[in-house]
């Protein structure tokens, strides 16, 4: 059984059941599958939006009874500051995870974005960096599944409108995206593969961040970015192929090295025209 079935079948009562729980304001379906561009195997995310204090015994009771006795949930912030928590579940063979999102703090990160502010942070699984304004666009792009008060509605109806100073700052960041590349071409001399990748790899996830600001779309994960920038009226021909191939072929030698960093350079420069 796919995660299509199990959305029409399980998700609906299951939402319900969650909002009943003390500090569940809402649900929402999260993730790839409400955009159409999920892969078959692809989890199934449920966003809990809450605030504090969070039940987190009476959700364990729910997920312990609809998922069975070895089913376990996070305190808030068990997972990182920023992924905050929730749980890993499985159910019909379908992967199916509850993400906590405090809603007091979706509220911030949307006013900091219309300011224009923003960061990234650190998070395991995110090499990247989770991106603050992510809890509105997760918002943005969700299916709202329970909402006895109608705010999660409201607020997914507010964030439709990309802020156009968040579009400015994230182009601002393709300066960086410029440094980055070049600084990697430091370490070609010393054959340092893994920093000029690391380099590489934040300057085209920039360049994406700012590809997507430009469009008005949400990007919320680095998972998947450089292909969704491609799909997008701001990249360059080509986008997502040429960055893929230069990480592909660094190698460990300098000339392969150094002919990466140089492509790397120009594709930057590439997005940096498109966007003007």
């Amino acid at each position: 059984m796919d995660g299509a079935s199990l959305d029409g079948e399980v998700l609906a009562a299951v939402a319900g059941r969650l909002t009943a729980v003390d500090g569940v304001v809402g649900v929402t379906r999260a993730g790839g599958r409400p955009r159409d561009d999920h892969h078959p195997d692809s989890d199934v995310e449920l966003g809990l939006y809450y605030r504090a204090p969070l039940d987190v015994g009476a959700l364990g009771v729910v997920a312990r009874d609809v998922y069975g006795p070895g089913a376990e949930v996070s305190a808030p912030g068990e997972w990182g500051p920023w992924v905050d928590g929730g749980a890993w579940l499985r159910v019909k063979g379908v992967a199916l995870d509850w993400t906590y999102r405090d809603l007091d703090r979706v509220r911030s990160a949307w006013e900091g974005a219309q300011r224009g502010v923003f960061a990234f942070h650190a998070e395991v699984g995110h090499p990247f960096g989770v991106p603050d304004f992510a809890y509105a666009g997760e918002l943005a792009l969700a299916v709202v599944l329970a909402d006895p008060t109608g705010e999660l509605a409201a607020l997914k109806d507010e964030f439709q409108e990309y802020p156009p100073a968040l579009r400015r700052a994230l182009a601002d960041c393709l300066g960086e995206a410029v440094l980055l590349v070049e600084v990697a071409l430091k370490a070609v001399p010393r054959r340092d593969t893994t920093y000029v990748a690391g380099c590489l790899f934040r300057a085209f996830t920039l360049c994406a961040h700012a590809i997507h600001g430009h469009a008005g779309h949400w990007l919320v994960d680095e998972k998947g970015a450089i292909t969704a920038a491609d799909r997008l009226p701001g990249a360059p021909e080509g986008f997502s192929a040429r960055a893929h191939g230069i990480l592909s072929a660094l190698g460990m030698a300098a000339e392969p090295l150094e002919v990466a960093v140089d492509s790397g350079l120009v594709l930057v420069r590439d997005v940096i025209k498109r966007l003007r």
